[in-house]
């Protein structure tokens, strides 16, 4: 199968559509319940299950590649999550209180991806550019995830 069948193309930008509204009203959704500690840490964990991806040769890719996709999760992308998500006690829960920056972070990734598409096809297939992705968004999801276990972990001590 040719990757770059525009058929497949389309069929990769509508999941990814797809997958990105989904994340944002889940999201959303998560903000109207008390959060606890399983419910902070399993999202991540639930992710890495994606390096599995890596098994099938279509989807590798250089390392430094890599490591500057997740470098630049980590140090740019995870940043404005921490500085906007804060928690908050009702009484005895802990509430996330929303945050517009993950709604507008995941946009920015979406439009940044199809706007270079025409640029990275030319050095990489449509999985690589997934793998891609991914490492971009775990390197910004564990470091935020980190973030909120603090938090909520000093919220919770000031309980007791």
């Amino acid at each position: 199968m040719l990757w770059s069948n525009p058929i497949v193309q389309t069929g990769a930008i509508v999941f990814s559509v797809l997958a990105g509204l989904s994340l944002i009203i889940i999201r959303i959704r998560a903000g109207k319940r008390p959060t606890t500690l399983k419910k902070i840490v399993i999202p991540p964990l639930g992710m890495a299950t994606g390096f599995i991806m890596f098994a099938v040769p279509v989807t590798h890719i250089p390392w430094l590649w890599g490591l500057s996709a997740f470098g630049t999760g980590l140090l740019i992308f995870s940043f404005p999550l921490i500085v906007t998500t804060s928690m908050e006690k009702v009484n005895s829960d802990i509430f996330v209180r929303r945050s517009k920056a993950f709604i507008a972070i995941m946009l920015v990734l979406f439009l940044l991806r199809l706007s270079l598409h025409s640029v990275v096809e030319q050095y990489m297939t449509i999985p690589q550019t997934g793998a891609i992705f991914y490492l971009l968004a775990f390197g910004m999801i564990v470091p935020w995830r980190l973030a909120m276990v603090g938090d909520y972990l000093r919220l919770r001590k000031l309980e007791a």
